[in-house]
């Protein structure tokens, strides 16, 4: 009896350390999908955030979109966080998500085709390396060369995914290992029993899912456990499904504090996958009445596992995409609640970088615009006073200063997040551009005080000072112009011809007060219309000096060089042909006038 006693106290023992191998390995297992989700991440960068928006018109390319990013990714919620996350900032509308969900449901299978590679059998040499703990080891090995024989850059975001799919793989080895043992204990067996009932099945899925957050991870464990042979085909279908319901916990929990279509984009996401669900189920049960599968009751393999994955949400999809528009109204017809304020940069969206700074680029190309269009309206007014414009003008203003606030706070947020080398040199661009950006909205208030001043006094300047100014105003204006589609565009080649031009208009303001000093002195202007003249010329001289930074933060920032002061005396000291053609076309094209003066001067001349 004390034998007996001491085998059966053993076995508990070696129960529980299969418990601490399971709830390891699902450690590595997560671990290794946050490591190689990032990767992935880096390495696409803000590019697939770009195309979400531009193709997501038609639900069909909305479907293929959203299916393709997920492969990309490597993570459904990560996707439909993402989803909230934009349209809770009014970057997209809700009718634009729904394919897209959809398609990502159908991009997350491929994780389960990954893991069955767990399951293969046989022992010829072609077979055993397709066997997780052949290949992870080779991969994972190929992943820390390239991580450490690159400072930075694509290689070592492809060593970072190498070798979280190594973790993952190793991670869904150590669960298939620790449940091993539970196939011949008779309490596994009579636990599985009571997920013969779907409706438990169902729930357990969506538990697991949800307590653990990720759907793949929990196909991961429910194919560790196919590998004892106790879990059979109707047993596994209901969980399956349950996990597709219980991916659902992440989208709301980050919907929590979201706008109402926000939240939206959380309801679609759940009436898909429970509308879905049941139809699947339903419609499985019913055929079994009539045909009896014999499948039912024989053991699942982790292929299996995969296969039912696969049809359950491609079928979800092809039957629920004609009803898109349905499952969208059904959606608004239950979140009904008033809206909250839209963010402009919402913070769910720090959780993949590379999107985020792609939103934060977005976001300052408007504010680019909007304070060239302030500057424009601002000149505007000097000729052609008008109060609406006036107030229009002031109400820009403080749209840039809450775009440079708020673009300022995130983008800092974000540089302390895990960046690939290009993500952090364009966050470094935007720090450096919002605040040109700012100041040259400043300025265009400052026109506009002057703008102000001349209507209010009725002051006039003469018709000398005017044709001058129309040169400088219009160099100006090409500036600002080139200035702003240089960084749209990210374009250096634009960018370089910035310099040149900003050059033109110092000498061209040094020309303009040395022309007014001779008026002055002659009688031809006063000193009130002089200080006014003399405010137009600093601010339009600091709108082309901020335009200049910008510029040579373009040029700089893919060289990873900020010294712009050194970068600007090298090229004025030093120039180049292509500097210097650009400067004496600049030249030729923003001459000033010939004045009335000078005219005088040269009839006198014998």
């Amino acid at each position: 009896m004390k034998k007996t006693g001491k085998i059966e106290s053993g076995d508990v023992f070696v129960d529980i350390f299969s418990l601490f191998t399971l709830f390891g390995g699902l450690a590595f297992f997560l671990y290794g999908m946050h490591v190689m989700s990032s990767g992935l991440e880096k390495m696409v960068g803000g590019k697939l955030e770009r195309i979400l928006k531009s193709m997501t018109s038609n639900k069909f390319k909305s479907l293929a979109l959203g299916a393709v990013i997920t492969i990309a990714i490597q993570s459904s919620s990560a996707m439909t966080v993402m989803l909230v996350g934009l349209v809770n900032s009014g970057i997209m509308q809700l009718e634009q998500t729904v394919g897209v969900i959809m398609g990502s449901n159908v991009g997350t299978t491929l994780t389960a085709w990954i893991l069955s590679a767990a399951g293969i059998q046989g022992d010829n040499v072609f077979m055993r390396l397709l066997k997780p703990e052949s290949f992870a080891p080779i991969i994972a090995l190929v992943g820390i060369v390239l991580i450490l024989s690159s400072k930075e850059g694509k290689k070592k975001d492809a060593g970072s995914i190498l070798v979280g799919f190594s973790i993952l793989m190793t991670g869904m080895t150590f669960m298939s290992d620790s449940v091993s043992p539970l196939a011949d204990m008779p309490v596994f067996k009579d636990i599985l029993v009571m997920f013969q009932n779907p409706l438990a099945g169902i729930l357990l899925g969506a538990i697991v899912t949800g307590i653990i957050q990720s759907s793949a991870a929990s196909v991961g464990i429910l194919q560790s456990l196919s590998m004892t042979g106790s879990i059979t085909f109707g047993m596994a279908i209901p969980i399956i499904m349950g996990q597709n319901i219980g991916t659902c916990v992440t989208s709301l929990i980050s919907s929590i504090g979201t706008n109402k279509n926000a939240k939206r984009v959380t309801a679609v996401h759940v009436y898909f996958n429970v509308l879905g669900t049941v139809i699947c189920l339903s419609g499985f049960y019913a055929l079994n009445a009539f045909f009896h599968f014999d499948f039912i009751d024989q053991p699942i393999s982790t292929v299996g596992i995969a296969v039912v994955h696969s049809l359950f949400n491609v079928l979800t999809t092809l039957i629920l995409l004609p009803f898109s528009k349905q499952l969208e109204k059904l959606a608004k017809i239950t979140i009904r609640e008033k809206s909250t304020k839209e963010e402009l940069l919402d913070d769910r969206l720090l959780l993949s970088p590379s999107f985020a700074i792609a939103e934060c680029r977005n976001l300052t190309v408007k504010m680019a615009k909007t304070a060239r269009d302030s500057m424009l309206t601002g000149i505007g007014l000097i000729t052609d006073y008008d109060a609406k414009t006036a107030d229009l003008l002031t109400q820009r203003e403080e749209e840039i200063d809450l775009y440079e606030d708020k673009l300022g706070t995130y983008l800092v947020k974000l540089s302390s997040k895990s960046l690939s080398h290009s993500d952090s040199n364009e966050v470094s661009e935007l720090l450096h551009a919002i605040g040109d950006f700012e100041r040259i909205g400043d300025h265009a208030v400052n026109i506009l005080r002057v703008a102000t001043e001349i209507h209010d006094k009725g002051l006039a300047f003469s018709e000398d000072a005017q044709n001058e100014l129309k040169v400088l105003t219009q160099a100006i204006v090409d500036i600002l112009n080139l200035t702003v589609d240089a960084f749209e565009k990210d374009d250096s080649a634009l960018a370089s011809r910035v310099e040149p031009l900003e050059q033109v208009i110092d000498g061209l303001k040094l020309e303009l007060k040395n022309r007014h000093i001779r008026r002055l002195q002659n009688g031809q202007c006063t000193i009130e219309l002089g200080f006014v003249l003399s405010d137009i010329l600093t601010n339009y001289e600091r709108v082309s000096d901020h335009c200049s930074n910008v510029a040579v933060c373009i040029i700089q920032i893919k060289d990873s060089v900020m010294d712009t002061h050194g970068y600007l005396n090298e090229i004025k000291t030093a120039g180049g042909q292509d500097y210097t053609d650009a400067f004496n076309l600049y030249q030729k094209q923003y001459q000033l006038p010939v004045s009335h003066q000078q005219e005088l001067a040269e009839v006198s001349v014998p």
